[in-house]
């Protein structure tokens, strides 16, 4: 599917101007430190995936989400003041987790590596 310069500006304002105001108008404990990795908005520019990560816990990472979306109105309302958007999109939070499974995978690695190098000193 071809995605037109349109729909990337328009995620990539999205994205921008979320993060902004997560950091700086949301006020719940569970929202700090995440990061808005990715906006994809719908053809129609009616509904936006939002894809966050967050350094700590899976379980910190549900709170954050849960944060997120009790908070969608205020972003959704923040959004509107600041884009010159006909339609603010409906924002759909989700986790992000390719950074958590790279670093699960990278450190399979480490410790398959050093457990074959203890195996070969043991020889």
């Amino acid at each position: 599917m071809k995605e037109y310069p349109r729909k990337l500006r328009i995620n990539t304002q999205l994205q921008g101007e979320l993060a902004m105001l997560i950091r700086g108008e949301l006020s719940d404990p569970r929202v700090a430190g995440v990061t808005v990795t990715k906006v994809d908005v719908s053809p129609d520019l009616r509904n936006a995936r939002v894809s966050v990560s967050l350094l700590g816990s899976d379980e910190q990472l549900k709170d954050a989400l849960k944060g997120l979306r009790q908070a969608t109105g205020k972003l959704r309302h923040e959004l509107g003041r600041r884009l010159s958007l006909r339609y603010v999109p409906q924002l759909n939070f989700a986790a992000d987790v390719a950074m958590r499974e790279g670093d699960r995978i990278s450190a399979l690695i480490r410790d398959a590596v050093r457990d074959d190098e203890q195996h070969h000193d043991g020889d």
